[in-house]
């Protein structure tokens, strides 16, 4: 958007990524957020903060991520006069994951959070499943929203890796380490495989996301560790250094957006294991260049990884089918274009009017 002639602003809470924007050349606005954050009085003072930082900005467009921004950042664009708001929603995360009685409530909170904040708004979806629910639930309409799968992969990063030439293979699940993730189902898997003899390694790759309320515990994850079935080596800067160490990389989450990890281990030639579920079956066609499996299934999970683990001749067939749906379907470049297309589309009926 700025090589096209625009102004473009970031704002998001501080850390370093702030920095790293700014040394691209971006301005950036620090903007402290609590994820957990229910303090009735704090969150008004967020929202009238987020009110007037667009009345001082007067944007033509703002766009926003993730619940609270989309929520927050709705209404205080609203409330500022900002002519036009994109919603990305890109997973709906563990609110409409679980379905213990404290997490219908807090789903039947936010479903009208979402209904007043994206009303008037054009709303982004990563996958037809995720549109679908919320046109059935009246949080929008069809003419409001757009599908566009996922968020880019840059193809010239993620290119083929060669398998790595060990007896042993190894298995990453790449994501924050949360039961909804599927960690629980995957270390069940790996306790199956091991007490069958299978040569394999098992690896959970993120961070233990103690801001999460699905998240795994760092006890939990030392006792794995102590018993030896499955390794964890926390956050990783590289992700293509680990897909370059991996034979299969797995992801049997309950529900995703469009896995960005599984779209990249793809593009980079590896094989894939996921659940059937909204966002993974997005990448992973079952049979194609990979396996999907039902959610909650560990033996099934363990069945599927199985057969990649003893067949390499089918891991790297599955790899190569898989560089190229990312390439067909995923890359940066069609994702930036579709994205850029909503705000053009949007801009330009401003200017029209």
């Amino acid at each position: 958007m700025r090589e096209r002639g625009h102004e473009v602003v970031l704002m998001s809470p501080p850390g370093e990524y702030g920095e790293r924007l700014q040394a691209a050349g971006f301005r950036w606005i620090s903007f402290p957020l609590s994820r957990k954050g229910v303090n009735p009085l704090i969150e008004l003072g967020v929202l009238k903060r987020l009110t007037r930082i667009y009345a001082q900005e007067k944007p033509d467009l703002v766009h926003h991520f993730t619940v609270k921004c989309v929520t927050y950042g709705s209404v205080a664009a609203k409330r500022a006069g900002v002519p036009h708001i994109v919603n990305a929603i890109t997973g709906l995360g563990h609110v409409f994951v679980e379905n213990g009685l404290s997490v219908k409530l807090l789903r039947l909170i936010v479903s009208g959070m979402y209904r007043k904040a994206m009303r008037g708004t054009q709303v982004i979806f990563q996958n037809p499943d995720d549109r679908r629910l919320f046109q059935e639930m009246g949080l929008v309409n069809e003419a409001q929203s757009v599908l566009i799968r996922g968020s880019g992969i840059d193809m010239n990063r993620f290119t083929p890796l060669p398998e790595p030439e060990t007896s042993t293979s190894l298995v990453v699940l790449p994501a924050r380490i949360l039961w909804n993730k599927g960690v629980g189902e995957f270390v069940e898997a790996a306790h199956i495989l091991r007490s069958e003899g299978i040569p394999a390694r098992f690896a959970l790759v993120g961070v233990a996301d103690s801001g999460n309320p699905a998240a795994v515990s760092l006890v939990q994850l030392g006792e794995w560790q102590k018993e030896g079935v499955v390794e964890w080596w926390g956050w990783q800067e590289d992700i293509k250094v680990v897909f370059a160490m991996a034979h299969i990389v797995c992801l049997p989450s309950y529900r995703e957006g469009v896995p960005r990890v599984l779209a990249e281990a793809a593009a980079c030639g590896r094989a894939l294991v996921a659940t059937n579920v909204p966002g993974c079956r997005e990448i992973v066609r079952d049979g194609e260049n990979g396996f999907l499996v039902p959610p909650r299934d560990a033996p099934a999970l363990a069945e599927a990884l199985r057969k990649l683990i003893k067949d390499a001749y089918l891991r790297r067939e599955m790899g190569r089918r898989g560089r190229k749906i990312v390439e067909a379907e995923f890359s940066t470049e069609r994702v930036v274009s579709e994205t850029i297309a909503v705000y053009e589309r949007l801009l330009q009926n401003k200017a029209a009017g």
